[in-house]
């Protein structure tokens, strides 16, 4: 995932407070009582842990690390793992709650988990990376496990990231444990078809966006703001069905066609050589936060946490938008967005795709037996077309928005499953 819209034109958005109020917002609905809220405000387990590296110059420097589980009523945990340098302790307690509703919403046996290194990778060479990952890995070892706290791949991190915690959890525990994460690749465990999952779940809900719009999605223009693991492959995607993906951006601004950006394979292969997306013929270089505003029929927010917010979301004139990252949009930028008539599928629903093949793939680890890339994709496709469509009853029963009616259906679920259990002693 790429960086966000320039400082300047960003606010300051503290993350937990608008995953606190979007929750605030839903209990009111369901009429929660006060001692439920409460638990479901708070997370449930917080660790932080400072740790030493020995770095290639022989000098030593202390990373500060993150791993925090919201709720686990419904099942284990399950989280990605972020290297970067703007990690903080309050965005991984707002991601971790927005893990539990985004299992919940796709009917997930999970709770939600997040965790980071306060780090940015790019710094390190290739040999600090997997000496800091390891150390990291033995630290928040007392929390992970197959049955306990399943991490996988988020910003700044990759299968190889994971497959050094799968290692390095394995050699703590003297046998190898595939299962302890997932997003690792298929040589030792991950699944077919993981990498692709995010994106490829942000098309499904695309194709469904656009039937229950009543809208062609071939020939629409496409903007993706973030252009990583995530956005690249909506784009890929989206390109490949038809749609017109007219803007893409990452860290160092993006390019702009209203004609069309064309073959993103092409684009593809000269990012990854290059690293950054490329300058060219193929359109105008425009910044992160004026990609946010362009004259497009569908944006998609694959970035950072608080992009479309108070400061620009009026100014913003897609009238479909689907939230491929986490916490794109601040509830102030909900409020103008749904004045204007735009529709927003959120994000707990939109970019469930990559939790849902890491169910796959650590089920497959806990059996020891794995599916082909196919039947994969099948089953992905099955599961988050159910949750769009129990997200758009709910919202027509209740008249209210989308994201209303995921948080209806995810802390439904996570309070039936708190009250059915009980609360120990």
């Amino acid at each position: 995932m790429t960086t966000s819209t320039n400082a300047a034109e960003a606010p300051a958005e503290n993350p937990l407070d608008n995953a606190i109020e979007q929750f605030n917002a839903v209990a009111d609905r369901l009429q929660l009582d006060e001692g439920m809220r409460d638990v479901l405000r708070h997370c449930k387990r917080e660790f932080t842990v400072n740790f030493p590296v020995q770095m290639d110059d022989g000098s030593i420097r202390v990373f500060t690390g993150y791993r925090v589980h919201h709720n686990e009523a419904r099942g284990p945990v399950k989280g990605g793992l972020r290297y970067s340098a703007s990690v903080s302790l309050d965005e991984v307690r707002a991601l971790s709650m927005w893990m539990t509703w985004k299992c919940a919403v796709a009917g997930l046996p999970y709770g939600g988990a997040k965790g980071g290194v306060i780090v940015d990778p790019r710094s390190l060479s290739k040999r600090e990376l997997e000496r800091m990952t390891r150390r990291f890995a033995a630290e928040i070892g007392i929390l992970i496990g197959p049955d306990e706290d399943v991490p996988a791949p988020d910003m700044g991190t990759d299968g190889q990231i994971m497959a050094w915690i799968m290692d390095t959890y394995s050699m703590m525990h003297g046998h190898s444990v595939p299962a302890v994460v997932t997003g690792k690749p298929v040589t030792i465990g991950g699944s077919s078809g993981r990498i692709e999952a995010t994106g490829r779940g942000v098309l499904f809900v695309t194709q469904a966006a656009c039937h229950d719009r009543g809208i062609a999605l071939e020939g629409a223009r496409i903007a993706v703001q973030g252009f990583g693991n995530v956005g690249s492959v909506a784009a890929k995607l989206l390109s490949e069905a038809g749609a017109k993906v007219v803007a893409i951006s990452d860290s160092n601004g993006g390019l702009y066609n209203p004609d069309g950006l064309g073959d993103m394979d092409e684009i593809l292969a000269l990012k990854h050589e290059a690293g950054l997306i490329p300058d060219g013929a193929r359109g105008t270089r425009i910044t992160n936060a004026e990609l946010l505003e362009l004259p497009v029929d569908i944006l998609i927010p694959a970035a950072l946490e608080g992009q479309l917010h108070g400061g620009n979301a009026a100014r913003v004139q897609a009238p479909m938008i689907i939230e491929a990252a986490n916490g794109p949009t601040t509830p102030e930028a909900d409020r103008i967005l749904n004045a204007k008539g735009a529709y927003v599928v959120p994000d707990i629903l939109a970019n469930a795709g990559g939790v849902i093949v890491s169910y796959f793939e650590w089920v497959q680890d806990l059996q020891s037996f794995f599916w082909e890339e196919d039947e994969v994709n099948v089953k992905l496709k099955r599961i988050i077309e159910r949750a769009f469509r129990e997200v758009a009853a709910i919202r027509d029963e209740h008249a209210c928005t989308m994201r209303e009616a995921a948080y209806i259906l995810a802390v439904g679920r996570v309070v039936e499953a708190t009250q059915v259990r009980g609360i120990f002693p």
